[in-house]
């Protein structure tokens, strides 16, 4: 009988692990959520990347931008069904720099559009400096994004690209 009472006596200091580890816990928890929220977002993030570029409308951006040229590469574009009943897209293409100046920002949009020229969904991507640092003239670079959540009766009959942002080296 006295056994089964000291085991008892025992038991009282594991709970004072416990909490400790309970509070270890939830200050962990807590300065990995100040550092998230401390962090910029992504489109500050590419706003900071592409501060300088030019933008359309500006007439250096139409004289850069006539030496871009994007392909869709057919072969590397598919479409799958998700569990959820939609339809996701992982577009492939190229980009082909054929001017004489070094890119080291470049922003582009990629949509789908439908027979009628209407776009189904529209998405915009960092691709220099995120997928390389620079774009040399006569290089071509792979490019490859996915679009989510088409509709199975989606008229999906064509992809278009287009550069929105543009920064060269000086």
């Amino acid at each position: 009988m006295d056994t089964i009472l000291n085991k008892n006596a025992t038991k009282k200091g594991s709970n004072t692990g416990i909490i400790i580890g309970v509070i270890v816990g939830i200050l962990a928890i807590g300065g990995a959520l100040l550092y998230l929220s401390t962090k910029p977002s992504e489109q500050e993030q590419v706003d900071q990347i592409l501060k300088g570029s030019y933008h359309e409308g500006s007439p250096e951006f139409a004289e850069l931008t006539k030496d871009i040229i994007i392909s869709t590469d057919t072969d590397k574009t598919v479409e799958s069904p998700t569990g959820l009943g939609t339809i996701s897209m992982w577009i492939g293409g190229k980009i082909h720099n054929k001017g004489d100046k070094v890119i080291n920002g470049l922003e582009v949009s990629v949509w789908v559009v439908t027979q009628f020229k209407e776009k189904l969904k529209e998405k915009s991507v960092l691709v220099i400096p995120r997928q390389q640092p620079v774009l040399n003239p006569g290089e071509t670079i792979p490019i490859t994004l996915t679009l989510d959540g088409f509709d199975k009766n989606d008229d999906r009959a064509d992809i278009r690209w287009k550069v929105t942002a543009i920064r060269v080296q000086q």
